[in-house]
């Protein structure tokens, strides 16, 4: 794949107050978009505070694109209603993991990214150095709907082969 530059692993760890979209409550999954890509969680019946823990896995291209999270109520009968969806942009991720961070302690944090108008988190974000590995963990408020919020943690994966930072 030309210009692969490695995988962007996105834990998908739960959603919390979601919102009701049967009769007092939903059955969410959520969907990740990223240029072509799709990937989703399983559906978790009747509940707003679900616990996916799920990973999905991008591969990440030259331009870097930002992803979109959707979150679904599943009906049996009929189309899926939609529960909010954000935006994510890695910009902030990526440059973190341009960076030389040879020797640096596990747990340090090297970036921390305020929730602002521009973006959909729901508190500060922080890009964390751990165990040998950059992670970015997140709470994005879901927009578009009365409530909701997704909370993600993203985790860079090398591939042999590809180009990398």
């Amino acid at each position: 794949m030309e210009g692969l530059l490695g995988l962007l692993r996105i834990h998908i760890k739960r959603g919390v107050n979601l919102a009701v979209r049967d009769v007092n409550t939903s059955d969410p999954y959520v969907v990740v978009k990223m240029g072509h890509q799709k990937l989703k969680t399983r559906v978790i019946k009747k509940d707003i505070n679900p616990e996916w823990n799920e990973d999905l896995t991008l591969s990440v291209t030259e331009p870097v694109l930002p992803f979109m999270l959707t979150v679904y109520d599943h009906d049996t009968f009929s189309a899926d209603d939609k529960m909010g969806d954000a935006e994510f942009d890695l910009t902030p991720y990526v440059e973190a993991l341009k960076m030389n961070i040879d020797g640096i302690p596990s747990g340090t944090i090297i970036t921390r990214i305020q929730p602002c108008r521009t973006n959909c988190l729901a508190e500060e974000s922080c890009i964390t150095y751990t165990d040998g590995k950059i992670i970015q963990d997140a709470v994005l408020r879901l927009r578009h709907v009365e409530c909701g919020e997704v909370e993600i943690q993203l985790e860079w994966i090398n591939l042999p082969g590809a180009h990398g930072f």
